[in-house]
C-alpha cells in the first residue's frame, strides 16, 4: 500500500540547484518519495574527490554530474520524470530554470552563490519556496543541524557556523544529514500547500 504522502506528492515539481554533496543526495530522497518532476541543474563533472560524500560512483569519474544523476536515480525509479540543464546557474537563468518548480533546495558549496540564488528565487520567484543550508562542515554534533522557518518562503537548514576550513572539511555524515533535513522540509512543505489547494 502506497502511503499518502506519495499521492500529494505526485504532482509536486522541484528544483535542485548543484548536484554535489547536498544536491545529489536530496535528489535521492526526493527520487524514492516518486516526487512528480525534479529539475536538476549543474554544470559540473564528477571527480574522485567526490566520492567521499556524492552520490557517484568510481566508474562514473569524468562524466558530467546531471548525465550520472539522471542515470543514478532512473536506476532507482524508472518512471522518474527529471529535467537536467548542464549550465552554471545566474540570476538571469534561475527563473527560467526553474520556472515550474514549486521549490527549490540550494545545493551549492559557495557561500556567494548561496546568497546569489536566495536572492534571485525571493525577489524574482513569486511564491517559490527555496531551502537553503549553511553550517554543515566537519564531524560530529549531528543535533546541531537544524531545519528553521525564517518565512513562508524561506527556510534554512545547518548549525549556520560550521565553516570549510583547515582541518573541517565536507564528509559523508553531516552532508548527508543536512541533505536529509533539506528533503524533509521540501516534503512538509509541498504536502501542505498541495493539500491546501
Amino acid at each position: 500500500m502506497t502511503p499518502h504522502v506519495f499521492y500529494e506528492l505526485k504532482d509536486a515539481v522541484v528544483g535542485i540547484a548543484g548536484l554535489g554533496g547536498l544536491g545529489s543526495n536530496v535528489a535521492v530522497a526526493l527520487t524514492r518519495l516518486r516526487v512528480g518532476k525534479l529539475v536538476v541543474a549543474d554544470y559540473d563533472v564528477v571527480e574522485e574527490s567526490n566520492l567521499n560524500r556524492q552520490n557517484y560512483f568510481a566508474d562514473q569519474i569524468g562524466k558530467h554530474k546531471v548525465d550520472m544523476s539522471i542515470e543514478n536515480l532512473t536506476r532507482i525509479n524508472g518512471e522518474a520524470d527529471i529535467e537536467g540543464h548542464k549550465i552554471r546557474l545566474t540570476p538571469d537563468n534561475i527563473p527560467r530554470i526553474f520556472k515550474d518548480c514549486h521549490i527549490i533546495a540550494e545545493c551549492f558549496d559557495r557561500a556567494d552563490q548561496k546568497q546569489m540564488i536566495v536572492e534571485t528565487v525571493l525577489s524574482k520567484m513569486d511564491d517559490v519556496v527555496i531551502v537553503t543550508v549553511s553550517g554543515l562542515a566537519g564531524y560530529g554534533r549531528s543535533n546541531d543541524i537544524v531545519t528553521r522557518y525564517i518565512s513562508d518562503r524561506l527556510v534554512l537548514v545547518g548549525d549556520t557556523v560550521s565553516g570549510i576550513g583547515p582541518g573541517v572539511p565536507l564528509t559523508a555524515p553531516r552532508v548527508g544529514i543536512a541533505a536529509y533535513h533539506q528533503a524533509n522540509a521540501i516534503t512538509e512543505i509541498l504536502n501542505d500547500r498541495l493539500k491546501s489547494k
